[in-house]
């Protein structure tokens, strides 16, 4: 999208500038050479200057929509990326929390029944 919205805004100010640079005579409008047939009227040419700016104006709306919506991204990132080390962090003090208790529960009483009751396995299947 930005680099659409770049190449439509060159494109513009390349037209306006061979517009106004190589057109010496009133009614006409020439661009890059070459004279633009059913421009007879000065207002024909007003309304082509026109038309480059609309076209500019549509190029500079489309390179800052695909800036926005590539700073949008970004920021997304970093955000899940923060929380995914948010957790990660938060999981990893549990972890040390839960490998202390243990310690300390097999040097208290290593024969004592333990605090979470063993899960069963199920037989394999086949």
């Amino acid at each position: 999208m930005i680099f659409l919205g770049l190449v439509l805004v060159v494109v513009a100010v390349a037209t306006g500038v061979a517009v106004v640079m190589a057109n010496s005579d009133p009614a006409t409008l020439s661009a890059f050479g070459k004279t633009i047939p059913g421009v007879d009227n000065e207002w024909q040419v007003f309304l082509a200057g026109a038309v480059v700016a609309i076209v500019f104006v549509l190029g500079v709306s489309v390179a800052v929509s695909g800036m926005r919506r590539s700073l949008d991204l970004r920021r997304e990132l970093r955000d899940l990326r923060d929380e995914h080390e948010e957790v990660l962090s938060t999981m990893e003090i549990e972890k040390r929390q839960l490998q202390r208790e243990l310690a300390k529960a097999r040097q208290n009483g290593g024969g004592a029944a333990p605090a979470v009751p063993a899960q069963r396995v199920a037989p394999p299947l086949g």
